[in-house]
């Protein structure tokens, strides 16, 4: 029997952090030491952070990144560990692994498949390097092997696929089970989306029975870079047997998983398996580099039981962090330890003091203030009160805070900012939630300063504006008027202004652009509103992902979603504008998602919708194909926001559309 022990490190890292970064490295180092682990996988790029897009050709990013490995090395001793960092090779850069192994350099292993798609750009940055393909990489007097190598240390023989690597067909884990490899590395940095952490289970445990080894998978933590979310939760599975799951979405920057596991038992069973071809051919031994020194035994100094005690321990979450380990039983749930996490992390990262939100009495504002309010939550149960305000050293307000309601008081600032078109009905809903989440809320009255600038524009243009002719410039310049005033606060309280626009809404343009979209981050522009809706029912009625309900909620669930711009009598709302959300984000779904084109997406709605005429869902299927073409330059000038799934119509990470294009004219006139 040959028992060694494997661990995965989940990091929360930033890009071009060099001090900060190598810290968090050292830490997960220590502590798997601690643990007595013997192979530790790191994440992709973790010394430079995932996120550098450009500055990956930058020679100062190489030559920091490389600084930075070499001040790592000496805390690697008795170890065996990878580091992830770009490496430029002749004419290229290349996302590589640097396998250290007691405190010294036993080569680089390359990224095979670069991920082109959706938010990544891995193609415009790095070269892919080609399989079996093996040469010597020189710096400064000294070499050392890289390219489609594995390593033999104390026996036990390892191999890597990163991340991307994992999930094409052409998996390069085919080729070393041919090669005899028993442990396949994954450093990866995998962002967030729903659903997908159970699609990484399945490629690990499928890469362990079908290659008969075992498989270590890490990834990144947080919002790294502003956009991705990375959830973390680490994996080790063995001969098909899932034997260690790390927490995901943690708060913690660095999170170790490690379990133990049996070498001779995966090469007993993956002899067993006679549809495995072996290559034992001269080329194979060349790829193969030994590495001197031993595995640490995990049970050395320690009795069996106290050993599995240990790893038992180490494989499970502590008692501090119950919230962030348990596994996601809904969309709901990932999407409020997604969301709060990214929060959290981008609050802290640009040193903002907490956060400000335009409270219009509404679905999406009041789901950004409960999100602010499941942030401070998820903080405090995993970190306590203490360790959050330690990770806020420069917002002086939240030191003296002793519960989590006067926490919330100083991240959030909620404002309502009435017109005459604004209700008693919105006004009641935004101060309930702002203050049934802790927040401080303040009430503004603009309706004067609307009436000024109208009444400036009438004087220029010696006419008085009317509804029934100058509807979208009389909406428009009310929330345009609460923008400085929202703004005005973001700055004196130094905080983060949050847009409040949703998905359903950049899909059509339905904002004014410097009103309602004013603000520095988005928070929910990647989440539907039907989505945002049932959300907010969940969160009234029985909170989220261990958030505590908000009662509150019933004023703004009860309401039918309006932007409240027009004179009562008008009775506005947002889906007599539009069309009913529930259509909008299937017509989105077809159109944008799938690439359908008009005629296509009909098609689907007829069959899909007999309860509505079809000369109906003519005109619904008009109506978004025009908005959506004429308001790609909105979607441009959105405020960043995050990625959650695959319908994301942000035009700089995801969905790329021409400003200027013939709008489909055609194709909707065949639908006559």
């Amino acid at each position: 029997m040959k028992r060694i022990r494997l661990g995965a490190a989940v990091l929360n890292q930033t890009p071009l952090d060099w001090a900060g970064n190598a810290d968090r490295i050292r830490q997960a180092i220590h502590r798997a030491r601690e643990r007595r682990i013997g192979v530790l996988c790191l994440p992709e790029l973790c010394l430079t952070g995932y996120g550098c897009e450009d500055m990956f050709l930058s020679p100062h990013t190489w030559r920091s990144a490389w600084d930075s490995l070499h001040s790592i090395l000496p805390v690697t001793e008795g170890m065996l560990v990878t580091l992830g960092l770009p490496l430029y090779v002749t004419n290229g850069v290349y996302n590589v692994v640097c396998v250290v192994a007691d405190g010294q350099i036993a080569g680089f292993v390359p990224k095979q498949h670069l991920a082109g798609d959706g938010l990544h750009y891995e193609p415009r940055w790095f070269r892919a390097w080609p399989a079996e393909v093996v040469t010597t990489f020189h710096y400064e007097q000294q070499s050392w092997p890289i390219g489609d190598v594995q390593f033999e240390c104390d026996g036990v023989r390892l191999g890597f696929e990163i991340c991307e690597d994992a999930w094409v067909a052409g998996r390069p884990g085919n080729r070393m089970a041919e090669c005899g490899v028993d442990v396949i590395l994954n450093p990866s940095a995998s962002h967030f989306a729903f659903g997908k952490h159970e699609i990484r289970k399945r490629f690990v445990l499928e890469g362990s029975r079908a290659f008969g080894v075992s498989y270590i998978y890490a990834n990144l933590l947080g919002n790294e870079a502003g956009r991705a979310i990375y959830d973390g939760g680490a994996l080790i599975a063995s001969s098909g047997q899932l034997v260690a799951a790390g927490p995901r979405f943690g708060f913690h920057d660095v999170g170790i998983t490690c379990a133990d596991v049996d070498v001779d038992l995966t090469r007993t069973r993956r002899a067993g398996i006679h549809s495995m071809p072996t290559d034992v051919s001269d080329d194979v031994h060349a790829r193969i580099i030994h590495v001197p020194g031993k595995l640490t035994a995990p049970d050395s100094g320690r009795t069996k039981t106290e050993s599995a005690t240990a790893i038992l321990q180490a494989s499970l979450p502590t008692a501090s962090s119950t919230l962030v380990s348990a596994t996601p039983e809904s969309e709901h749930d990932e999407f409020t330890q997604a969301i709060a996490l990214a929060l959290f992390d981008y609050m802290r990262k640009s040193y903002s003091r907490g956060f400000v939100v335009s409270m219009s009495g509404g679905a999406d504002s009041s789901a950004v203030a409960c999100l602010i309010r499941c942030m401070a939550e998820r903080a405090v149960a995993e970190l306590t009160l203490e360790g959050v305000q330690k990770k806020l050293p420069w917002f002086a307000a939240v030191q003296n805070a002793r519960s989590i309601d006067q926490l919330m008081h100083h991240l959030l600032t909620g404002v309502y900012q009435a017109t005459r078109n604004s209700s008693d009905v919105t006004r009641n809903a935004a101060e309930a939630v702002t203050c049934g989440v802790g927040g401080t809320f303040h009430q503004l009255d603009v309706d004067s300063l609307v009436a000024d600038y109208t009444s400036i524009v009438e004087a220029a243009i010696g006419r008085k504006l009317q509804w029934d002719r100058d509807d979208i410039a009389l909406q428009n310049i009310q929330a345009r008027t609460r923008s400085p005033g929202i703004w005005m606060f973001a700055n004196l309280n130094n905080a983060l202004l949050l847009s409040t626009s949703n998905r359903s809404e950049a899909a059509v343009g339905y904002a004014t652009m410097d009103g309602d979209t004013s603000g520095g981050l988005s928070p929910i522009a990647g989440i539907d509103k039907a989505f945002l809706r049932d959300w907010l029912r969940t969160m009234e009625k029985n909170g989220s992902a261990g958030c505590a309900a908000i009662p509150a909620l019933r004023l703004v669930n009860e309401q039918q979603p309006t932007a409240e711009l027009r004179p009562a009598e008008y009775e506005q709302t947002d889906e007599g504008d539009l069309m009913p959300y529930p259509i909008l984000d299937e017509i989105e779904g077809l159109a944008i998602g799938d690439k359908r084109s008009p005629a296509e997406v009909l098609f689907f709605l007829t069959e899909a919708h007999p309860e509505h005429s079809r000369e109906q869902l003519v005109e619904w299927v008009k109506r978004f194909f025009r908005l959506w073409c004429r308001n790609q330059w909105k979607r441009e000038r959105y405020a960043p926001s995050f990625h959650v799934d695959d319908k994301n119509l942000d035009p700089r990470t995801w969905c790329r559309f021409p400003i200027l294009s013939g709008g489909y004219q055609a194709e909707l006139n065949d639908l006559r």
